[in-house]
């Protein structure tokens, strides 16, 4: 509750630093936003020719939307992982980016992590609106589940802005932190089935490593995606319990790390 009022108190300052954030991400580029549609597009082609042509890999047909396109397929997965690597990568090296701004002037520090990660929702909504538009001309019916996936893409920032609040004070404290975590975030993509459906797990994995690989988070969200925009069905129970869980746990916990430290971060900045 606390958390709530200083955002509410700074409310001003946090629209002012996520329109920084968005007008400054792509400042003198010739495409601009275009380049959050151009960067997931030359990524799908990437892994469709690896993936999908070369070692054949073929996910089930959508159910029951009959949809059979590994490119529509794919970037369903990868949308939302995109969003929560560059939210977590972005959150994470906020405060170091903003030392000046720590160094001169009190205001809840919360607001420049917070900051980072709405800015990459918009390019987020602007990603899904064109798979939905090319669903939708693909044969898909993704309209009647948007309002689902709007809820999905609360609980995806809100388990982003987790982790990133509690690896913004670690990068601080330990600037190996994001060094590190760029090689995490390599095995945790792969770790998740994006370029390959859950059925090769099934099928290849013992029960117990199968039940260790579905305590990945991002493999919840990642299905819980791909249900709604490419099978065009409600998600299964367990995992849309497991994003709500994920959610609040990684907010939690994120939020009082980030409180118990920040009393030093302008010593350490």
């Amino acid at each position: 509750m606390s958390l709530l009022a200083d955002l509410r108190g700074s409310r001003e300052l946090l629209v002012n630093l996520t329109l920084r954030e968005v007008r400054g991400k792509y400042k003198r580029t010739a495409l601009g936003q275009g380049w959050s549609l151009l960067n997931p597009l030359v990524q799908m082609a990437i892994f469709t020719v690896v993936f999908g042509v070369l070692i054949k890999i073929k996910p089930d047909p959508g159910d029951p939307s009959g949809l059979q396109v590994f490119a529509l397929w794919l970037v369903a997965g990868l949308l939302p992982w995109a969003f929560f690597s560059n939210a977590v990568t972005g959150g994470m090296g906020a405060l170091i980016g903003n030392a000046n701004l720590i160094n001169k002037v009190y205001f809840p520090r919360e607001t420049l992590v917070l900051s980072t990660v709405f800015s990459w929702n918009v390019s987020f909504a602007i990603e899904l609106a064109v798979l939905t538009v090319v669903l939708l001309l693909f044969g898909g019916s993704p309209l009647l589940f948007l309002p689902l996936v709007v809820v999905a893409v609360l609980l995806l920032t809100a388990f982003s802005l987790g982790i990133a609040l509690a690896l913004s004070v670690a990068n601080v404290y330990f600037r190996d932190t994001q060094h590190f975590m760029a090689l995490f975030m390599q095995v945790w993509f792969y770790a998740t089935p994006i370029v390959y459906p859950f059925s090769y797990v099934q099928r290849n994995a013992s029960p117990t490593v199968e039940t260790l690989y579905r305590l990945n988070p991002m493999e919840r969200f990642v299905t819980v995606f791909r249900t709604l925009l490419y099978d065009n069905r409600l998600p299964a129970l367990g995992d849309s319990v497991s994003i709500v869980v994920a959610a609040g746990l990684a907010l939690v916990v994120g939020w009082w790390l980030f409180r118990r430290y920040e009393g030093r971060l302008a010593e350490e900045l």
